[in-house]
């Protein structure tokens, strides 16, 4: 909401930049006409010409980084030749001529319309028309929006901001409209500051792609990421919310009803079912469970989902599982079956690879239970960890209403084992923590990272969350490579459990590692993964759980040691 805002107030300055200037003449043209029939359907159909001319930009900005390394070279071009268009007008006046020659014609055709005695439509036109010579006014923006691209890919907030954008301009536009034409003679004394303005704008434009280009900026821009504020509202979640006052709900026989079930389409492939739709499972209670097989919390949670999808589903339960990844290797089929078969998950599992369910459900956690009556109605939700008893009297009321008969008042008793295990969260003072760039906090070694390219990194003195490599790393947006043998990575940690997510290199080619707590080996600290040496072996992409103490959480200095090259390390989780 902040940066559809803040979109908008950029959008409404606009009418201070001097590539506005096309645009005045048509606008201030209307000014003895009547606003509803003339002025507004004109600045309706320039915001959304505006908008989508520009959102076609953005996306196809976004596709092309999306697609490969050399597309975030071309994004980073772009956006070059949109900061020179800024500093030099000539080059934006040669490079626009196109546009604004079409737009020109189009706008002479229906200003001719409009002095025949067009109406609404026809000043709606000229509006759509004009909105093509006001195309160049989104460099800036344009920018801004192929830099969240290159970070997370476009997507229907790419458009909503656009809108907001063109919205904004509008609206100023309006107002100078009613105000009257004068107001356009006294713009034209603030074009001269406008256009410094305009070309201090190319000159930041210009700096910010020298800075991604050397890798300088890339931590800063991916931690203004909408993915790191759900990390954030996540990590909130989980230490306020995830177990509401039983006082504060909805009484179980009078559940809300929070809208239909989405369909679930968009699915890149079914594992344990065929395709399911929302009209097969009309008539069920099902149980939508938003997870990815590296995700900790997710991990803790499928023992009740699982004895869940086994108590009741010959009451009419349906479970789905919808696996929505977080890294790059949970979009494998492969992995992600391996993951089904060790958690013995048995009921249908959907990859959402392309994110279409979770945005369907406008979902933002892992992991996250979505609860949906006979009727296809979501009448209850869940996020994060814990409350597993509502969440089963949920269940069984759903199930009573749906005319199950002697529905077991009784709520499973589960005791997970290994990562599986419920957290001791109330003594966890350590965070989840990414190795890659993108989203790395509290790295200490010196020199800090040397963003895709191979570095030597020295360990260095750890306070409690600090992390350090040693050895030669290529450390990568999303994780760390490896590049020879002996490299280590330590952690200063507080919690019971201590879990890296990590894989090989090359599959089939495993890695051996060795884990020392506090400098020994970490005998009953043992997590599943090691033997009491602390010696184990990296053989698939997956989460390793690699200290559990014995005596509780207490605060210790983790370091792993890979005796082999070619290992990739992402994330830290505790428990």
């Amino acid at each position: 909401m902040l940066l559809i805002l803040l979109s908008y107030l950029a959008g409404a300055l606009t009418i201070l930049s001097p590539c506005i200037l096309p645009v005045l003449p048509f606008v201030f043209a209307r000014a003895g006409q009547p606003f509803a029939k003339s002025g507004l359907p004109l600045l309706v159909g320039m915001a959304l010409t505006f908008a989508g001319v520009a959102t076609l930009a953005a996306v196809g900005g976004g596709w092309a980084v999306q697609a490969n390394q050399v597309g975030r070279w071309i994004a980073l071009a772009v956006m070059a030749v949109l900061g020179l268009t800024l500093v030099f007008p000539s080059l934006a006046d040669r490079l626009t001529r196109p546009l604004v020659a079409l737009g020109s014609r189009l706008t002479e055709k229906a200003s001719l319309e409009q002095q025949s005695g067009g109406g609404v439509w026809t000043s709606f036109l000229l509006g759509a028309a004009t909105g093509l010579l006001w195309a160049p006014c989104a460099g800036p923006i344009l920018g801004l929006i192929l830099t969240g691209a290159a970070l997370q890919g476009a997507s229907m907030g790419t458009t909503l901001l656009l809108v907001a954008y063109a919205g904004g301009a509008a609206t100023s536009l309006a107002l100078a409209l009613l105000i009257g034409g004068k107001v356009f003679q006294t713009m034209k004394k603030s074009l001269g500051v406008g256009e410094w303005v305009r070309r201090g704008l190319g000159v930041l434009v210009l700096i910010g792609v020298a800075a991604i280009a050397l890798g300088l900026d890339t931590g800063l821009l991916t931690r203004l990421s909408t993915d790191n504020t759900n990390r954030i509202e996540q990590g909130l979640l989980n230490r306020f919310g995830a177990a509401q006052p039983s006082a504060a709900r909805a009484p179980l026989n009078a559940l809300p009803i929070e809208g239909a079930m989405p369909p679930l389409t968009g699915a890149t492939a079914w594992i344990n079912s065929p395709p399911l739709t929302t009209e097969q499972l009309r008539g069920k209670v099902v149980l939508v469970d938003f997870w990815t097989y590296s995700c900790i919390n997710c991990v803790r949670t499928i023992p009740y989902v699982r004895a869940w999808a086994e108590k009741y589903r010959d009451q009419g339960l349906v479970v789905i599982g919808v696996h929505t990844p977080e890294f790059a290797f949970e979009k494998s089929a492969a992995n992600v079956r391996d993951a089904v078969r060790r958690f013995g998950i048995t009921y249908p599992v959907a990859m959402d690879n392309d994110f279409a369910i979770w945005r369907a459900f406008d979902n933002r956690y892992w992991p996250a239970h979505y609860f949906i009556d006979a009727r296809g109605n979501i009448r209850h939700h869940h996020f994060g960890e814990g409350d597993y008893e509502h969440s089963e009297r949920v269940i069984q009321q759903l199930l009573k209403e749906a005319g199950a008969s002697n529905v077991d008042q009784a709520v499973v008793q589960v005791r997970g084992q290994g990562a599986e295990a419920a957290a001791d969260m109330a003594e966890v003072a350590s965070p989840e923590t990414y190795v890659g760039y993108a989203r790395a906090e509290h790295f200490v070694s010196p020199g800090g990272f040397g963003f895709d390219v191979r570095k030597t990194y020295a360990p260095a003195p750890l306070k409690l969350n600090d992390w350090s490599l040693s050895g030669d790393w290529i450390v990568r947006a999303e994780h760390a490579d490896l590049q020879t043998a002996g490299g280590r990575l330590a952690f200063r940690f507080k919690a019971r459990d201590l879990h890296l997510v990590m894989g090989p290199s090359n599959m089939g080619q495993p890695v051996r590692f060795r884990v020392r707590i506090d400098g020994q080996a970490p005998g009953a600290d043992a997590g599943v993964d090691i033997d009491t040496q602390g010696l184990g072996q990296i053989d698939s992409q997956r989460l390793y759980q690699l200290v559990r103490q014995s005596g509780g959480a207490r605060e210790r200095t983790f370091e792993i040691e890979f005796l082999d090259p070619g290992v990739q390390v992402f994330a830290f989780t505790f428990g």
